[in-house]
């Protein structure tokens, strides 16, 4: 089967009355939990800007308490599952300075619940990536913005 491009897709798009694109987008919202989130933080991050760091915060921080961390192979395997749902839900929002809060965050909370302790190489390499990768998407912010995020990342290094 042949998927149209992006393009072609639009282009029928703009065809659809009001009604018919949200009969469209609620059955695309109920394909996938993801779907429906993305959809949830386009609606409602209009009025409440801070809301989906807030959210992925908590989602994390949960999953930082439940994380098991007593031994290094367990630490590892914790470390790499909660990156995977943080880069997860990361592909939700285009901000990048809610990418940096949650990036950051995630840090913070590796360094919070000893994960680091364990010396295990790949705790440190993950660790690292999310610094560098929070360090990069800095650098492209407006020097104000940098100044801001610039205190957090030394408490990282």
């Amino acid at each position: 089967m042949q998927i149209p491009s992006l393009a072609e897709i639009k282009k029928e798009l703009s065809y659809l009355n009001e009604k018919e694109l949200r009969d469209y987008i609620i059955d695309l919202s109920k394909f996938s939990r993801d779907n429906k989130a993305y959809l949830f933080f386009k609606l409602y991050g209009r009025d409440q800007p801070y809301l989906y760091v807030q959210m992925v915060q908590e989602d994390l921080e949960m999953e930082f308490q439940n994380a098991r961390g007593d031994h290094s192979y367990y630490a590892k395997k914790s470390a790499q599952k909660i990156r995977r749902k943080m880069n997860k839900l990361l592909k939700l929002s285009k901000e990048k300075t809610d990418q940096i809060e949650v990036l950051l965050f995630f840090c913070e909370k590796i360094k919070e619940y000893g994960f680091l302790k364990h010396g295990n190489q790949v705790i440190d390499n993950l660790y690292k990536t999310q610094v560098a990768k929070a360090e990069k998407i800095i650098s492209g912010l407006h020097e104000d913005l940098q100044f801001d995020y610039e205190g957090r990342i030394e408490d990282l290094a």
